[in-house]
């Protein structure tokens, strides 16, 4: 049964270079009218477990989370997805060091770059803002990563940094890790305190 899941690979595979008639076909099965283009699944992680936070079915209601495999991507996919392409309305998240990317790549594709939302260095690293070094750390704990994280603060690159920094840092210092933290810290989130782009980005879905 087709869900958004196999629009989401056939977009995948027609940036990469295959047909796009099964991307075109599902859209128009799905009715798929919004594609969030991300750099990578950490984003989408957090992007799905806000929406299950609030109940929302982004994949009912036409919306496809869509992780691109990093940000020098975004051409290729803002020009398949949107007026030029399947005409979807496009909007997305990205880290400051990437805007440049993403409003090019929407101003060739002839879509609003109001709908862009920009974290100041990643969106790990406004969610650890938002929960707080105590916070993250408790929730840390109670993933069983304390004792690596520990081992992780030991290592002397680690001493002149923040312990926000430090927190970033170690999200990324596993596979995997990062996504999982993505659902983690998002869920641990109340509504007053998700962060600016994460909650702009939501609220206009």
């Amino acid at each position: 049964m087709a869900d958004m899941g196999s629009f989401r690979d056939a977009v995948t595979a027609w940036a990469a270079g295959a047909p796009g008639g099964p991307a075109c076909e599902l859209a128009a099965r799905l009715s798929v009218r919004t594609a969030v283009l991300l750099e990578g699944p950490s984003d989408a992680a957090a992007v799905d477990a806000l929406a299950a936070h609030h109940g929302r079915d982004l994949a009912a209601e036409g919306v496809c989370v869509l992780p691109m495999g990093g940000a020098m991507s975004v051409g290729r996919f803002a020009g398949l997805l949107g007026p030029s392409g399947l005409d979807l309305r496009l909007t997305g998240l990205c880290d400051e060091r990437e805007r440049g990317y993403y409003v090019r790549a929407l101003d060739r594709a002839n879509a609003a770059p109001h709908d862009l939302f920009v974290c100041a260095a990643d969106l790990e690293d406004e969610l650890i803002r938002a929960l707080g070094v105590t916070r993250v750390t408790e929730l840390v704990e109670a993933e069983g990563d304390l004792r690596p994280l520990q081992t992780f603060l030991r290592q002397p690159a680690q001493r002149d940094r923040t312990a926000q920094q430090q927190l970033r840092r170690f999200l990324g210092t596993k596979k995997g890790r990062k996504i999982h933290y993505g659902r983690v810290l998002v869920e641990a989130l109340d509504t007053a305190g998700t962060p600016a782009p994460l909650a702009g980005l939501f609220a206009g879905l």
